[in-house]
């Protein structure tokens, strides 16, 4: 039965989630400690691990298994909250984030040529740096800033990365860069600035594109996680910009592109969209507004392979 009177914060947490919020805001609303909800969850023949609830309710990690789902509802009647109130708010099943106490899996996979066009060129500059097909790594927070200039042009890229090794041995991260048509690839600068460094590069003129090593500064072994720096300054190329596109091959947990637009050059209109692959219509589109200081962002969590990316118009 619902609790007469439910607090506001509650009711919003309920209705427009996440899940970890809204787990966390109706603990604290009915004012129990971690280790009370974990004894009454046990009383209804339910173990579940302090750890694993804290996990929960700071979004590091969300129920998934089918005991983990049998626990949250139990939470919804322990919690005096509607049915499927918490359990709405989880969503589709995400591989790509464990439960602890998990051995971290690799995230489903999709080839980086179903992501970058064209796809040949992707192939022969993958295969010039020989490697497995998985880079053991996904995902786990990745902030990405694009700034254009003046002349309208992509100026420059900088990446903080969270990952986490899904395998032992892990060493290395594979940066693609792919510039603007017509770019002079030759003259796109990669930068390696937090616990990484430059390893071998590749290009390809004729495609824009190249494909970086970043060499982390310690061997990871599965469950390790690690945060890189990084970051490309762009060559210019005879068309302003016009979007900016960041291709995921595999589950992410949490994504966030900032885009910075030059006072002298703003954009009128600017969209987030998601699409499949290269050239296909977008599924999702929504437009998007400058900020006080001539940005855009967008924010995503719990991502399957997609390409994601912010359009703008400027007339």
């Amino acid at each position: 039965m619902q609790r007469t009177g439910t607090p506001p914060d509650l009711a919003t947490a309920l209705r427009t989630g996440p899940f970890h919020l809204a787990l966390r805001t109706a603990i604290t609303a009915r004012g129990l400690a971690l280790h009370r909800v974990r004894e009454h969850l046990a009383q209804r023949g339910i173990q579940v691990g302090l750890t694993t609830l804290s996990y929960w309710q700071q979004g590091r990690r969300r129920p998934e298994r089918p005991e983990s789902l049998r626990a949250v509802r139990a939470l919804e009647e322990l919690l005096e909250l509607p049915a499927h109130s918490l359990t709405r708010l989880l969503g589709p099943r995400r591989a790509s984030l464990p439960e602890a106490g998990d051995s971290p899996a690799a995230p489903a996979l999709l080839p980086y040529r179903d992501l970058i066009s064209p796809a040949a060129a992707v192939d022969d500059l993958l295969a010039a740096l020989p490697g497995p097909p998985d880079s053991g790594l996904h995902t786990i927070t990745h902030i990405e800033r694009v700034r254009l200039g003046p002349d309208r042009q992509l100026r420059r890229r900088d990446s903080l990365h969270a990952v986490r090794a899904h395998r032992d041995g892990i060493d290395r991260y594979l940066a693609l860069y792919q510039g603007d048509p017509g770019c002079d690839i030759s003259r796109v600068r990669v930068r390696a600035e937090e616990n990484c460094r430059p390893g071998r590069i590749r290009r390809d003129q004729a495609a824009n594109l190249l494909v970086v090593e970043l060499l982390l500064d310690r061997r990871l072994r599965a469950g390790d996680t690690h945060l890189l720096g990084y970051g490309f300054d762009d060559a210019p190329a005879p068309e302003p910009g016009r979007e900016y596109v960041r291709g995921f091959n595999s589950g992410t947990g949490q994504y966030v592109l900032q885009v910075s637009f030059d006072p002298a050059a703003l954009p009128v209109r600017c969209h987030r969209f998601a699409c499949h692959s290269p050239g296909e219509p977008p599924y999702e589109e929504e437009e998007l507004t400058l900020d006080g200081h001539r940005c855009v962002h967008l924010f995503a969590s719990g991502l399957r392979p997609c390409l994601l990316g912010v359009r703008w118009d400027w007339d």
